[in-house]
């Protein structure tokens, strides 16, 4: 395992190196800079609050290609009656902050801390993070974040606080986008967004995708 210091940006090539279990390396710290330079290259940090950064490139990568996205006949109908307002960019740290808080199946806490919303944020004013949003009666109800590199979107975290409410934001936005976003990436494997479509590919189709990209 390598482990990297606070000083020198840079990461072990994720082509070279293919641990079974996808952590690429350990330690390191969450300054903007370094974490832009991670998912440019197929990296990104998944940890627990109080321990060492984890960086992973996990090999199959679970992906969605906007265009095979599923969508239910209850969530059209949920779309098409305009159930949910859908903004783009509106509140990004709040979107951090319910996804912080939000009760996840199988897990007990969350690997969102404030060392990585206070990068997040940063980033997003950069205009490299982006939050997309669900809103109810003017009331934040769902929605997702993450980053973007050239036409990959790098999902990272979703909530909601009424039902379908991240769901509906996420089909939203994956349609909005269809045309501009070549792939979605969303890490690791979920019921939830296989369920909408997302499948796996391998590291090296994936990092293939990602070495086209002009950020």
């Amino acid at each position: 395992m390598i482990w990297l210091d606070t000083e020198e940006i840079s990461f072990p090539d994720p082509e070279m190196h293919h641990p079974d279990s996808g952590l690429l390396a350990i330690g390191g710290d969450l300054r903007p800079e370094r974490l832009w330079f991670a998912y440019q290259i197929g990296l990104f940090p998944w940890y627990n609050e109080g321990e060492e950064i984890l960086w992973w490139c996990p090999d199959p990568r679970f992906v969605l290609f906007p265009n095979e996205i599923k969508i239910s006949k209850s969530m059209k109908k949920i779309l098409r009656d305009e159930v949910f307002e859908f903004a783009e960019n509106r509140c990004f740290e709040e979107v951090m902050r319910n996804c912080k808080i939000a009760e996840r199946k199988g897990q007990d806490g969350t690997w969102i801390n404030e060392d990585l919303i206070d990068s997040f944020v940063k980033l997003h004013y950069y205009g490299k993070a982006k939050s997309f949003e669900a809103w109810q009666n003017g009331i934040l109800v769902g929605g997702f974040y993450g980053v973007q590199v050239g036409n990959v979107f790098c999902g990272e975290s979703m909530f909601s606080k009424v039902s379908n409410a991240s769901k509906a934001a996420f089909i939203h936005f994956t349609k909005h986008y269809q045309k501009e976003w070549q792939l979605i990436d969303c890490q690791i494997h979920s019921e939830h967004l296989e369920s909408l479509g997302a499948r796996m590919i391998s590291k090296k189709d994936y990092l293939t995708i990602l070495k086209q990209q002009k950020p």
